[in-house]
């Protein structure tokens, strides 16, 4: 019998609910340290609740509450009955053994009601499962967004002295100046570009534009070897276009420096063979995660991106690249379904805290020009959505036969940059190994 009542009762204590309430009544001056903990729908008791927003009510008008006030606050509206009457009030204070415990009376009111939302989740996700009219994929998507929502749910605000900020500031200080980073974000390896956005910051997204054939893929690729292989930051990649072969050979490739070719067609000397082994040494333990399903619908991108920020744990994704992602509605006009990704990008981004990085092309009309903003595919919403846009830029020459070939010199256009100043990178490009890498100034 106590266990049928155990799988029918939600969980609660209600013992907590009426200690955290009574020692609100003891020490009025404790209410700011749980205020932005609880909320009256965490309690279990309706009686409970209506309590706590009365005492709320007072609070937020900067009144005291004692037992009193408290039942003429109820009284006025009309809600004394409801709340269990005066002597359920007067009796809150007699089950707090000392008012100095309310943060702990007041976590075990929060984790109940943390059990009794993943309780009602649950019941949500097992009733959408049951509607055979909605899509598996959108109730797997909402499902994982719930979860992932209630996990990251525990938000407290912390008033912060000068005192607790000088020590923090200049041991951070100090600690960049051993360390000589100045970078406070993920830094992408390109020096001068790093100095710009100090690397790619917490919750941004990052646009990297350019033509067919500039190397976007390229770029992204140093960049994630510079993260994940030297600097062993956990990094996530979505290749919609690119399977993951293809991806690690132009990995080892780059870090090898051998060119690609020699890779493909097998045609290696004995001392590339040893620069080949030390370079698969270096990338072998790289936390880099490969995503490399084509045509991949945007909400399966973010159900996975969502378990490689929890099971993972990256500091970073790139995605190869916006115009490959499908969306729900394909019958909709293009600028629509690109409107649509960035927002959903830019929103993962936020919810996910990490940088997210998303490769795009540029119109037609930047062939052979510096490309500028508003030649970005579905420029409209991609300009307003971005944090960063940079374009990737290379002069391209003509050859005896005709056919262009692109030169070694080239640079990133910091067209947009939210927090930040825009301007040039110039960079080199070795072609044979598709790898960017920085340029010398002129005195050096």
């Amino acid at each position: 019998m106590d266990s049928v009542l155990k799988d029918t009762v939600p969980p609660h204590n209600d013992e907590a609910e009426r200690a955290t309430l009574g020692a609100m009544l003891l020490n009025w001056g404790s209410v700011s340290s749980i205020a932005t903990l609880l909320r009256a729908e965490h309690f279990y008791s309706q009686q409970n609740q209506v309590i706590f927003r009365a005492m709320m009510r007072l609070f937020s008008k900067g009144e005291t509450c004692d037992t009193l006030s408290l039942v003429e606050e109820l009284s006025k509206t009309g809600q004394l009955e409801q709340s269990g009457g005066a002597a359920y009030i007067a009796s809150l204070t007699d089950v707090v053994p000392t008012a100095a415990n309310i943060e702990y009376y007041a976590k075990i009111v929060f984790e109940r009601a943390t059990r009794r939302s993943l309780i009602d989740v649950s019941q949500q996700i097992k009733a959408s499962a049951f509607d055979e009219t909605r899509d598996s994929k959108l109730i797997l998507e909402e499902a994982e967004k719930k979860i992932f929502d209630l996990a990251d749910n525990e938000q407290t605000t912390v008033v912060h002295s000068m005192g607790d900020i000088v020590p923090l500031t200049v041991d951070m200080i100090e600690k960049n100046y051993k360390s000589k980073n100045t970078f406070t974000g993920v830094p992408s390896g390109f020096s001068k570009l790093d100095t710009m956005t100090s690397g790619f910051q917490k919750a941004e997204l990052i646009i990297i534009g350019a033509r067919p054939s500039m190397g976007k893929t390229a770029l992204a690729l140093n960049m994630m070897e510079h993260i994940a292989v030297t600097k062993k930051i956990p990094c996530g990649f979505f290749s919609l276009e690119m399977s993951h072969v293809q991806i690690g050979q132009r990995l080892l490739s780059q870090n090898a420096r051998i060119a690609g070719t020699k890779l493909r067609t097998g045609m290696l000397k004995l001392d590339d063979f040893q620069k080949l082994n030390d370079a698969a040494g270096r990338c072998y333990d790289a936390p880099l995660y490969i995503v490399d399903t084509p045509n991949m619908q945007l909400i399966d991108l973010r159900a996975m991106a969502r378990r490689m920020r929890t099971n993972q744990k990256v500091e970073v994704i790139f995605i190869d690249y916006i115009g490959l992602i499908a969306t729900e509605n394909s019958a909709a006009p293009v600028y629509e379904q690109v409107s649509e990704i960035s927002k959903s990008l830019k929103s993962l981004a936020r919810e996910l805290n990490i940088p997210i990085v998303a490769l795009c092309q540029v119109s037609r009309d930047a062939e052979g020009n510096e490309p500028s903003l508003n030649q970005l595919r579905g420029s409209g919403s991609i300009e307003q959505d971005a944090d960063v846009v940079m374009f990737i830029h290379r002069e391209r020459k003509k050859q005896e036969d005709g056919e262009a070939e692109p030169v070694q010199d080239a640079k990133i256009i910091v067209a947009k940059q939210r927090n930040g100043p825009i301007g040039d990178v110039p960079l080199l490009f070795l072609s044979s190994i598709t790898r960017f890498e920085n340029k010398a100034n002129e005195d050096e």
